[in-house]
């Protein structure tokens, strides 16, 4: 898919460097502020924009089955190379239609959308919050983290209002759980993160 796929642009010839970044922060400082409202029991679990699957790996080793979607080739190489040893799902695929997932009909009990939902436009997201609803079993919980502040050089990114992302996913039928937020982990001036947390009833 690369860099067709909607806010993929620059991250293959970046990967390297952003492999390197994303590596540097810990699942669980990232997540932090939101472990205690994923399941406790294993589960089918999806990350959806893996990047180099520092997530997808944390949530298999705590016994998760886990899908590890990424779009930019770069980024799932180096992924499989970094994460060798826990047991990833690599799949080609992206928001905001994740065509080959919602075409096999997969379901699962976690998704985590962590730094991807600003790289879509308005009506992308409208499009990718429907699909990712129809990817959540019943009783399962997404779980997104977006991005606002300074736009990088070279990325493609817009500034997500929370509740907008909070009304869409009303609208596909999910329940508001958590909505919070955290500074930047890299310390980046003016970037900040909404973290929202959606149960499908």
């Amino acid at each position: 898919m690369n860099d067709t796929v909607a806010g993929t642009q620059g991250y293959g010839a970046d990967a390297d460097a952003l492999a390197e970044q994303y590596e540097s922060v810990t699942f669980e400082e990232v997540h932090g502020g939101l472990l205690h409202l994923y399941p406790t029991t294993p589960v089918r679990a999806l990350d959806l924009g893996a990047g180099t699957g520092r997530d997808a790996a944390a949530l298999a080793r705590l016994g998760h089955t886990v899908m590890a979607v990424e779009p930019t080739p770069e980024l799932r190489l180096r992924g499989q190379r970094l994460h060798p040893e826990t047991a990833l799902t690599w799949v080609d695929d992206a928001l905001p239609d994740v065509p080959v997932l919602t075409g096999r009909g997969e379901q699962f009990g976690l998704i985590l959308i962590t730094a991807v939902w600003m790289h879509l436009d308005a009506t992308e997201r409208a499009r990718g919050m429907r699909a990712v609803a129809t990817l959540l079993a019943p009783g399962g919980i997404l779980a997104m983290t977006v991005r606002s502040g300074p736009v990088p050089p070279g990325r493609r990114m817009f500034d997500v209002p929370e509740a907008e992302t909070v009304a869409l996913a009303k609208a596909a039928g999910l329940r508001v759980a958590h909505e919070g937020g955290r500074v930047d982990l890299h310390g980046r001036p003016g970037v900040r993160w909404s973290e929202l947390v959606f149960i499908r009833p």
